[in-house]
């Protein structure tokens, strides 16, 4: 799934009742989740944080600048933060599948559709800005909604979209993409704030001041005080002490946590705290967190301990909060702070129940789950079971030299299964849009008409979730193959197992597939059995192969 975060800011703190039209009109959207509302009353301003997929997303975003901009006179607006729009910046943020060039252009998207349809001037800031000088969110700004009626006039400062005039009532607004920032702290056995501030002097990118050997600062010709970098880039750090705490902390915002991980600042604070003679007792992150930010760092931890990395994310999540010492100060929920699954948590799942409940669902008299669902598990089990083989073999001794080639393919494993998890939902889901479409009225001809082609399409949609199924169970089946002609012997029955359990897999696809597309017209049957053919001679061609090797290997013994 696609998802992009959205964290507009608007000019009003005070009244509930307008900021919760504005809200309301961002979870209109389908598949758009409101993660967080978070009013400032001397501000005068509430930020906003939803996710969703790009399409919904965008919609949703353009519906809450429409509604601020209706509800909000900036005419007569005050607060203490810099603001120039009811709208004052909406940036948009890449979470998951999707990348920071994508969001660019969906920012621009955004952007053009507020200036026509609303008319209102608008600037790209961030990542998308056209030029150095509009990437910095405050050199748009400067001048506030007052200094825009003059500023937007002069060329310099024309807006990307809309007029050169300032709105009266809406102002301006920046909008733009940029990467997720977290909020992350790192705690010190220290009541000394002058300790965090001196380190986060020296891991902060943008570094200290240089001195000489007087003490004394050292500037340029200009006059400018000259810096000496950090250790870290995309890092923004302060010291400070914190009293519910009683101790100190060094407060760091991570501005690409892709290009600089949360365990590479916590390793680093950790070396500056040892040269000081204080120790890093553990972090937090304040606000959500991506899962992959957290995965990266239980792969890292797990590396540094010489074990594999081809675990459940659960496992790794874990390993991660207890690596950065996340359950220090405060519990760490995963399930509130972890955006990915925060979304998820909100959503019944069948993949998420026990396996005894499944089984029930299942037995039950209805169509869903059924057999596309169970072809879907029979996959996930053939992964989980192929992950285990290459795990225990990464440990054994003897394999040595396969050791980076198991945990390379236990990783693919894993996001195999986690593919094939998502699937049981999928099928689920594709046949109940075909009986929504039966259930579609058909008191006229119109009517008639558009119940048909939605039957028609609901149904194509159905025949291609088994045969993603199968797709999926020809990557297992590769990945299976590898991993027991180099794996250890002992586990050589498993791999057996997963071998039949992911053939059953594409066997109980393809009899999903041919079910769903009997009613199609023959040009498209045609194009759904040719796949079928191409996808299931290579399952089959591997499990073949799989069964041989094992057979052979076991008469030998």
């Amino acid at each position: 799934m696609k998802l992009i975060e959205c964290v507009p800011n608007f000019s009003e703190g005070k009244d509930e009742n307008i900021i919760k039209q504005i809200t309301d009109s961002i979870i209109q959207i389908d598949n758009v989740t409101l993660l967080d509302v978070d009013p400032g009353k001397d501000t005068n301003r509430t930020v906003v944080t939803f996710v969703g997929p790009p399409d919904a997303v965008i919609e949703s975003a353009f519906n809450a600048i429409k509604s601020a901009s209706l509800l909000i006179d900036m005419s007569t607006h005050k607060g203490e933060h810099p603001r120039m729009g009811a709208t004052d910046v909406c940036p948009l943020i890449p979470i998951k599948g999707v990348t920071i060039k994508e969001c660019i252009e969906y920012s621009k998207i955004l952007a053009k559709r507020v200036s026509d349809e609303l008319n209102i001037p608008t600037f790209l800031y961030e990542y998308s800005a056209k030029t150095s000088e509009r990437k910095n969110l405050a050199n748009i700004r400067k001048g506030e909604y007052e200094g825009m009626f003059e500023k937007i006039s002069k060329p310099k400062w024309k807006p990307d979209f809309g007029p050169t005039k300032n709105n009266v009532k809406s102002g301006v607004t920046a909008i733009g993409a940029r990467e997720f920032l977290i909020a992350y702290n790192v705690n010190l056995n220290t009541f000394d704030k002058k300790i965090a501030s001196d380190i986060a002097l020296d891991v902060r990118e943008a570094g200290r001041a240089k001195r000489d050997s007087q003490g004394k600062i050292i500037r340029d010709k200009d006059g400018k005080i000259i810096k000496v970098p950090g250790t870290l880039k995309h890092c923004k750090a302060v010291g400070w002490y914190i009293e519910e705490y009683k101790q100190a902390q060094v407060s760091i915002n991570l501005t690409n946590y892709k290009k600089n991980s949360i365990h590479k600042t916590f390793e680093e604070v950790r070396k500056q705290a040892r040269k000081r003679g204080v120790r890093v007792t553990g972090s937090e992150i304040v606000g959500l967190v991506p899962l992959d930010a957290l995965i990266s760092s239980g792969k890292y931890y797990l590396k540094k301990q010489k074990r594999t990395t081809g675990l459940p994310e659960s496992d790794l999540i874990s390993i991660a909060i207890s690596s950065l010492g996340l359950n220090d100060i405060s519990i760490f929920d995963h399930n509130k702070k972890i955006i990915e699954i925060l979304i998820n948590t909100e959503k019944t799942s069948f993949s998420d129940m026990k396996l005894k409940s499944f089984i029930n669902n299942i037995s039950r008299e209805t169509p869903t789950p059924g057999g596309g669902s169970v072809s879907a598990l029979s996959a996930a089990l053939g992964a989980a079971l192929t992950s285990m083989v290459a795990n225990l073999t990464y440990s054994k001794k003897g394999y040595e030299s396969n050791r980076n080639m198991h945990i390379k393919r236990s990783e693919i494993c894993q996001e195999l299964l986690n593919e094939a998890m998502i699937m049981i939902d999928e099928d689920s889901r594709s046949y109940d849009e075909v009986i929504n479409a039966f259930r579609l009225p058909k008191k006229n001809s119109e009517e008639i008409k558009i119940r048909q082609e939605s039957i028609y399409t609901a149904t194509k949609n159905a025949a291609k979730s088994p045969l993603n199924i199968l797709k999926l169970a020809n990557k297992i089946i590769e990945q299976t193959y590898k991993i027991t002609i180099n794996g250890n012997i002992n586990s050589i029955s498993d791999s057996g197992v997963a071998n039949d359990m992911i053939l059953a897999s594409a066997n109980g696809a393809i009899y999903n597939i041919l079910i769903n597309i009997k009613d199609l017209k023959e040009s498209d049957q045609i194009k759904f059995k040719n796949e079928i053919d191409y996808y299931y001679k290579q399952v089959k061609d591997f499990n073949i192969k799989i069964k041989n090797y094992i057979n052979s290997n076991l008469t030998n013994e």
